[in-house]
């Protein structure tokens, strides 16, 4: 079996690569094609367990779930988890060998690239196509050196490159243009074309600017995709804020603290119809709610001050005063308790804090995280559970005997004896209905109906490959994958 890698690059981030990624993988496995993602280097505080018990990219997680593969380390090689604005958690194959700041990073990625070349010479072994996912821009000159994340990933295994520019946010000529400008003529050459993103409006009006933009270049323009409106995937990074219900009335608020991670935990809320979710951004006030929700922090005891020194301990205080519910996950179940430990300096520098008090627990932090996929029951109505673990501390204390669940690895979490506030390490604890019904309902919701996650997701994924089959020029693409007419 030959393998074929062909690369997504982007003008720019949230270009759309993740999108046509995810959209190519899926078109690709409904022709029958063995194909699987791939990111050499990614920075992303969210973030999945795979079925190898490591750590990837939540958006590689998503590009399997296309390519119906269930995630693996060898899809996301690097990646980087920042823990302060010049320093970054390496995790190579799935596991955390250290902390680095930027310029001993820059210095290790030599050892780097041996990691993403192994893992994708494992992939050219099982797989008839790797579909690969770049990081930022080409063009960022700074990086260049070193680089295992775009070009220089794509020059090391001579692949074929098509590069992604988004129209909605305006420029997308010079976007192209000057991307294509700052590459070597080596670099140049494997580009074989681009795909204009989230277009809206008439095609005809763009007309002209694509046939200049190909004169120009020489390069094809090899599709243009819509702006497909309502569609959820899964954030790479940024805070989606999109909702489908704008006339929901229970109300549920989450701090955006500066190292949040894996908010993703709270899209089946974003998109439940009974729910109005809020990220509540620096400086923006903090309204009253039903439910206040601590997600995940990839820098828990930094995170804490800053919600000290926010008004969030006060706005929790209040808001239990006054009978509502609060539920932590992971980093946010360790705030709750009475005292966070950092001894050897994990997450930033040594130390400890005292927690916000609200459960009987205190969490020691560890060299060794725990990284594993659960499921188990529910201790509110016996709901089934489903999601992973990805935290570092070993949390002890009394309220741990009132758990929140029964897992096959044994009980998680804590009920406060008042009922009003649970914390628990389950990331992805909504996606399942019965147990995002659960919740719900605990925190005070009532009639709830949940959608069903995974098949809304699922149905996105499919929208994307239609939008594939009906906006891209598909022979070009079977041409650069070398696929024969007889797998279509």
């Amino acid at each position: 079996m030959v393998t074929t890698t062909l690369m997504i690059q982007g003008t720019t981030s949230d270009a759309g690569k993740s999108t046509v990624v995810t959209a190519l993988c899926r078109w690709l496995e409904r022709q029958g094609v063995s194909v699987v993602p791939f990111k050499p280097q990614n920075m992303a505080l969210n973030s999945a367990v795979t079925i190898d018990g490591g750590e990837i990219g939540r958006a590689q997680a998503v590009q399997a779930q296309a390519c119906k593969l269930p995630p693996h380390t060898d899809m996301n090689p690097v990646l980087l988890k920042p823990n302060s604005d010049t320093g970054a958690q390496v995790i190579i194959h799935g596991h955390a060998i250290s902390n680095m700041e930027a310029q001993d990073y820059h210095h290790y990625k030599t050892i780097a690239m041996a990691a993403v070349l192994s893992s994708h010479q494992r992939l050219i072994a099982q797989y008839q196509t790797i579909i690969v996912e770049g990081a930022g821009s080409p063009a960022e000159i700074n990086l260049r050196d070193r680089d295992i994340a775009n070009m220089g990933f794509a020059e090391a295994v001579d692949c074929p490159v098509i590069i992604v520019a988004d129209i909605d946010r305006g420029g997308v000529f010079a976007h192209l243009v000057g991307t294509l400008s700052l590459l070597s003529q080596s670099e140049q050459d494997r580009v074989k074309g681009f795909i204009i993103n989230r277009f809206r409006g008439d095609i005809a009006l763009l007309q002209s600017g694509l046939d200049w933009l190909e004169q120009y270049t020489g390069k094809p323009v090899l599709g243009v995709l819509p702006y497909l409106h309502n569609l959820h995937l899964e954030a790479e990074d940024a805070i989606n804020t999109q909702q489908l219900a704008n006339d929901a009335t229970f109300k549920v608020i989450v701090p955006v603290y500066p190292r949040i991670s894996n908010h993703t935990d709270l899209d089946p809320l974003r998109l439940h119809p009974q729910v109005d979710l809020q990220f509540i951004a620096p400086r923006q006030n903090i309204p009253a709610a039903d439910l206040i929700i601590l997600p995940g922090s990839k820098s828990v005891r930094t995170d804490l001050a800053w919600l000290r020194e926010t008004g969030w301990e006060q706005a929790i205080k209040k808001h239990l005063r006054y009978g509502g519910k609060v539920i932590g996950i992971c980093g946010g179940f360790q705030m709750l308790g009475k005292q966070i430990n950092d001894p050897q300096g994990i997450e930033s520098f040594a130390g400890e804090d005292n927690g916000l008090g609200l459960l009987d627990i205190t969490t020691t932090l560890k060299p060794a995280k725990q990284l594993r996929n659960v499921r188990g029951t529910l201790n509110l109505e016996n709901a089934t559970i489903t999601g992973y673990e990805i935290h570092a501390g070993i949390t002890e204390g009394a309220d741990l005997s009132k758990p929140v669940c029964l897992l096959d690895s044994g009980s998680d979490g804590a009920i406060s004896d008042d009922n009003q506030i649970l914390g628990t390490y389950i990331h992805g604890l909504f996606e399942h209905r019965s147990a995002c019904n659960a919740l719900l309902t605990w925190a005070g919701l009532h009639g709830v109906n949940t959608l069903d996650y995974y098949a809304t997701r699922e149905a996105d994924i499919e929208r994307l490959a239609d939008m594939i089959e009906d906006n891209l020029d598909t022979q070009a693409l079977r041409r650069l994958l070398h696929l024969s007419e007889s797998s279509q």
